[in-house]
Parts: structure tokens; C-alpha cells; sequence
């Protein structure tokens, strides 16, 4: 008895069906003006391109209801159609939650279409349609998942896409690569003004010292962009008020930042990075900021390693004959003496020993060198030769 049912029932939704395929345009229309009524996304939607909009609909019926007919042959067709809905409208920005409250409109319209033809030409067989309402829905439903998976994967497809651009345009921004062409796009995709005033930070250390990013390194509230490297973290800093306010002077431990001068406009960050990467090879291994505005000197000297390499050789060499002890002595004495602005009392402070220790081995240094301490010339080469020193075999 239930095998005759179902097989009146198949008759009464195939004959049904067959009137909805001859009538699909105007079932189309329909269908459109609902959900130019009741979905807002659908509206804007026709009104940008009404005519790709129908014909979409119009497909997605046609292998509906083609599906009810025949569920195996139109099967393939069917599921092409609704991939490739949910793909397009993914791209397009449609809300998937518009999309899918289409798909239930549509599946109501032909179920309603159903039950209203069979009224029409057989009243005596709605009640028939009963047993065949689940496959309408389960379509519905089947469909639903394929267009949401279409959405979900062109959507994360697009994400990545996005992402990749982004990282692109900011690598040849920091390369010093980017055409001008390209800049208005690269503004728009950082979020930074074409013609901004910029820094750029390069950060090392975050990741062995367990810190949570780079962005950490910054200071709260700070227009930047980060670009992850293999070695170093690079930031593009949009500068609106003060530079220096940018980074802090302390960082964590093992933490290290060297921040570029400022420069004008996103065609000029390739320089601004070069700057960056210098001012971080004279941070300290032990961590904190270097700003190279302010230690320009020692930025010139790093700035080419053969150079640095023959300065150091050239003012410093002739203690290779020492004692390495000794050697070490007298250089420390001379870097501690610098930075104690020539003043041989403090240095001898910092060191643990009298002023006339202190004057004695700044003598002997200049027997060995031929160098005077007293003449501009010398003075400025042997702090440039111990800065050399300094970043070719620094010490810990």
C-alpha cells in the first residue's frame, strides 16, 4: 500500500513539476520580486544587474525543479549550479546569510507552485503531496550546504588572496621595489597615506624572548604596519607627531629595535628600512632601542662592514702585538675614556684605578699607534676604529 502511494504521490509532483519547467519565466519573476521585497542584499543586488540576477535565479529553478523530475540525471548539474552560486556571490560580497535565505525563498516558491497546480488540475491529489514534501525540503536543504561550503571556501580563498597582496605590495615597499604605480594600492591596502611622514622599525628577539609580537615594541596607539621576515620584524610607522615617542627606550630583555629617520611619503620606506636594519646591527645583544638619528657615526661605520674592517685594522692594529689582556686593558680604558668625554677622573671612577693610570695607558696607546689623542683628526678615526671593533667582534 505505501509503495502505491509513493508512486501516485511521484505522479502527482512530476506532473506538477513539468507545468513549473514550461512556466519557469514566469516563476522566475516571481522569484525576483520576492526577494527584491524581502532580502535587502538581493535588492541591491538587482539593481546593480538585474539581468545576471534573473538568470541566476532562473538557473537555480530550472535544476530544481529539473532535480524533481529526474533526482540522478540532473543531480550533477544541480550541485554545479549551486557551487557556483555560492562562489559568485562570495566574491561579490554578498552576505551568505542573504544567499541562504534566497535558496529557503526559492524552495518555498516551488513548493508553493507545487500545491497550487496540483489544486488547479487534480484538488483530490494535494493530499498526496504530503509524501513527497521531504524531498523538496531535503533538496533545499542539500543545496543550502553546498552553496554555504562555496561561500566559506572562496570566502577563505579571497582572505589569503587579500593577505598575500598585502604582503607583496608591503615587501616591495620595504625592498624599495614598489612601482609608483602601485603605491595608491599599497596605501589603500596598509591603510596608510600615500604621502605620510614614516619610520620604519626593524625588531629582533621577540620570538626567542617569548614576548607576545612585535607590535609590542611600539608604543600604544601607533599607526603601523608589520611585516613578519625570517630574521626581523619589520614595522612601516606612520609618524603624526612625535618620532621619538614612536618606540621605548627600554625593551625586554633580548629584545632588540633599531628604528630608521624619518622620511617622506611610502616611495621613500625601502630607504627607511636600510636605515632601520643598520641602527639594529648597533643595538646590543642584550636588547633595547637604537635610534640612528642619533648615532649617526656609528652608522656610517656599519654601514660598510670592508670599510669598518680597515678603519679598526688601521688604528687598532698595532696592538696585536700585546698580550691579549694587555690589548683588552688598553682598549677599554680608551672606549671608557670616551665616554667619559675625555675626562681621565671619571674614567678612572668606571674603572677602579687613579686618573694617572688612566692618562698613562692613554700615552701608551699613542706610542703603539703613532696616534695623538689631543689632535681632532686622530681622535675622531680611533672612535670610529673602536666602533668598528665593536660591531665586527662585539663582546658580550
Amino acid at each position: 500500500m505505501r509503495s502505491l502511494i509513493d508512486a501516485d504521490a511521484l505522479r502527482v509532483l512530476h506532473r506538477a513539476a513539468r507545468v513549473l519547467l514550461d512556466d519557469l519565466p514566469q516563476l522566475t519573476d516571481r522569484l525576483v520580486a520576492v526577494l527584491q521585497e524581502q532580502e535587502p542584499a538581493y535588492r541591491t543586488a538587482v539593481e546593480g544587474d538585474a539581468v545576471a540576477t534573473w538568470q541566476e535565479v532562473h538557473r537555480s529553478l530550472r535544476h530544481s525543479i529539473s532535480s524533481l523530475l529526474d533526482p540522478r540525471g540532473a543531480r550533477d548539474g544541480a550541485r554545479r549550479c549551486s557551487w557556483k552560486i555560492g562562489a559568485t556571490r562570495a566574491e561579490q560580497g554578498l552576505p551568505l546569510d542573504a544567499v541562504l535565505h534566497a535558496f529557503r525563498l526559492g524552495g518555498s516558491l516551488v513548493w508553493q507552485g507545487l500545491v497550487d497546480e496540483t489544486s488547479r488540475a487534480a484538488p483530490e491529489d494535494v493530499r498526496l503531496l504530503v509524501h513527497v514534501a521531504s524531498d523538496v525540503w531535503d533538496f533545499v536543504d542539500e543545496h543550502s550546504t553546498i552553496v554555504a561550503d562555496a561561500y566559506r571556501q572562496t570566502e577563505r580563498q579571497l582572505a589569503w588572496r587579500r593577505e598575500n597582496r598585502v604582503r607583496l605590495l608591503a615587501a616591495a615597499l620595504l625592498d624599495g621595489t614598489s612601482r609608483i604605480a602601485d603605491l595608491p594600492e599599497a596605501a589603500e591596502a596598509l591603510d596608510l597615506p600615500e604621502h605620510g611622514r614614516y619610520v620604519v622599525v626593524a625588531v629582533e628577539g621577540t620570538r626567542s624572548a617569548g614576548c607576545t609580537g612585535a607590535q609590542a615594541a611600539v608604543a600604544p596607539g601607533v599607526r603601523v604596519h608589520w611585516h613578519t621576515g625570517v630574521d626581523a620584524d619589520h614595522g612601516i610607522v606612520l609618524v603624526e607627531d612625535d618620532a621619538a615617542a614612536i618606540v621605548p627606550d627600554e625593551q625586554p630583555p633580548g629584545v632588540r629595535v633599531g628604528v630608521s629617520s624619518a622620511v617622506d611619503g611610502l616611495a621613500a620606506v625601502g630607504e627607511a628600512r636600510r636605515l632601520a636594519d643598520t641602527a639594529l646591527r648597533l643595538c646590543p645583544e642584550a636588547g633595547g632601542t637604537v635610534r640612528l638619528t642619533e648615532h649617526l657615526p656609528a652608522a656610517l661605520v656599519a654601514s660598510n662592514p670592508d670599510l669598518a674592517a680597515a678603519l679598526a685594522d688601521r688604528l687598532l692594529g698595532p696592538l696585536a702585538g700585546l698580550e691579549p689582556a694587555d690589548a683588552e686593558v688598553l682598549l677599554d680604558t680608551l672606549a671608557t675614556w670616551l665616554a667619559c668625554d675625555g675626562s681621565a677622573q671619571r674614567a678612572g671612577r668606571r674603572l677602579y684605578c687613579h686618573r694617572n693610570t688612566v692618562l698613562n695607558r692613554l700615552r701608551r696607546y699613542e706610542q703603539l699607534t703613532g696616534r695623538s689623542l689631543s689632535r681632532p683628526t686622530d681622535l675622531v678615526e680611533t672612535a670610529l676604529a673602536l666602533t668598528a671593533r665593536n660591531l665586527l667582534d662585539p663582546r658580550p
